[in-house]
């Protein structure tokens, strides 16, 4: 349930009762992805050491999973958390308890921040900010061209070798846009093996554009954005990647012609992958009549036939998996005319009940499923070897508590982020995040996020 109050949400932001070491723990209880009987689950020195009935340990702190659902944590590849500076609205200690508040173990931090994270002094600063508060595992995301300009590759070598061990770069909020940059990034990412993720927008078909080029845009006199603006950037980079033996992970896919694009291009075999946002599962371009900037984002919001392809193609797996793009926005750059606005919501603390809301209730996705494009598939996409890890024995304790039978308000003034740009506001969705552990610390319980200070470890 949202706090009643600012002493509540104060007390989740900073630490409180969900505060605790890394010793033993005990979840009773609990029925693993949903399946099954109830069983209790016995973690010790961060790894899962016993699964059964009845168990018992000395000392242990007790989690009493009442019949709810156990899952590994969610892994987030897209998440703006503002630090370096833009702290005023998200720093990596608020953003962390965000994440962990929604069940996150992992989460990727974007690049642009101020100054960009182009060099390896910032994404190692990044690593260590995560590894200080220890939350969640936060990995740095590096920048693909310097000061995200679009014109000459960043130090990509020296980022995915340094303190931080980038794993994956982009310049999100701005597209790639040259072929020729774009195929020398896939080049050097394929001898780095890492990971580029493409911001998949044609400049040229965006200028001044504010919203979906549709019929709503048009009565409403706001610029159009066309669907082909996002679609041939994923064509032209599935083609690029497909010549250069590389990766491509397409973020935020938001039109149905993206959808059958992916499609295509993994029958071809090409290594593509892509995310879709919640916000673009739930969320259509009707929420512009009250011209509300907190409806602005980047790719914007879509028509309902969009909506629907997406949840399909998620439940397919044409789509690989959901991704937050968390972007908290101070106020004043909300609280505008909706073309002066900056595009983005928040998303962290949300996602999992969108995700129950449109592909759990409609029977599209089970348990399994949202492990899959939550946890799972997200960590194999960059590589992570202990996240996104089944619920076995000798497996890290890097897990989720849900109540799938819970229903919360939104209330984005209680929300653990310093901003409250949640297009959700006053909503109230289903599924809640009763519980968080990160290698078997509990980083949440209860709507409380644990106090930061003790590191995190992963890599």
């Amino acid at each position: 349930m949202s706090a009643s109050g600012p002493e509540e949400a104060a007390q989740r932001n900073h630490g409180g009762p969900a505060s605790t070491g890394s010793g033993t723990v005990l979840i009773t209880g609990v029925r693993i992805y949903g399946e099954g009987d109830p069983v209790d689950v016995l973690i010790a020195g961060g790894v899962i050491r016993e699964i059964g009935t009845g168990l018992r340990a000395d000392a242990a702190e007790i989690f009493a999973g009442e019949g709810r659902v156990l899952l590994p944590g969610f892994v987030d590849l897209h998440t703006h958390l503002r630090e370096p500076g833009r702290e005023d609205t998200e720093t990596i200690e608020s953003g962390s308890a965000a994440a962990a508040l929604g069940g996150y173990t992992a989460v990727f931090a974007m690049a642009n921040t101020s100054p960009v994270a182009d060099s390896q002094v910032i994404t190692d600063h990044v690593w260590r900010r995560g590894q200080e508060t220890g939350l969640v595992d936060v990995y740095p995301v590096g920048a693909v061209t310097v000061g995200l300009a679009g014109e000459q590759l960043a130090e990509m070598g020296t980022m995915a070798t340094g303190v931080g061990a980038v794993r994956m770069f982009s310049d999100d909020g701005h597209c790639v846009h040259d072929p020729l940059i774009m195929r020398r990034a896939l080049e050097y990412a394929r001898s780095l093996d890492v990971l580029i993720a493409q911001h998949a927008e044609e400049p040229r078909l965006t200028r001044g554009a504010v919203a979906h080029e549709g019929p709503t845009a048009a009565r409403l006199g706001l610029a159009g954005w066309p669907r082909a603006a996002e679609e041939s950037i994923v064509a032209r980079d599935a083609l690029l990647a497909r010549d250069a033996g590389a990766r491509v992970h397409i973020c935020h896919a938001s039109t149905a012609g993206t959808v059958e694009l992916v499609k295509w291009a993994k029958d071809q075999g090409i290594a593509i992958t892509a995310e879709v946002t919640p916000h673009h599962l739930l969320l259509t371009d009707a929420r512009l009549e009250t011209y509300d900037a907190v409806n602005k984002v980047n790719p914007p919001l879509r028509e309902g036939s969009d909506t629907e392809s997406l949840r399909q193609a998620l439940a397919a797996g044409i789509v690989d998996c959901v991704a937050t793009d968390h972007a908290p926005h101070a106020e004043q750059d909300k609280c505008c005319e909706f073309a002066a606005a900056r595009p983005g919501m928040l998303g962290l603390q949300t996602a999992l009940s969108i995700v129950v809301e449109t592909m759990v209730r409609p029977g599209l996705l089970d348990w399994r499923g949202v492990a899959r494009v939550m946890s799972e598939r997200p960590a194999e996409i960059v590589g992570l070897d202990d996240q996104g890890r089944p619920i076995e024995v000798g497996e890290p304790a890097n897990l989720v508590l849900v109540d799938p039978d819970a229903t919360w308000t939104v209330e984005g003034q209680h929300l653990a982020s310093i901003a409250s740009n949640t297009p959700y506001q006053s909503m109230t969705l289903p599924g809640r995040v009763i519980g968080t552990l990160l290698r078997g610390r509990i980083t949440a319980r209860d709507g409380v996020a644990a106090s930061p200070g003790v590191p995190g470890g992963g890599r």
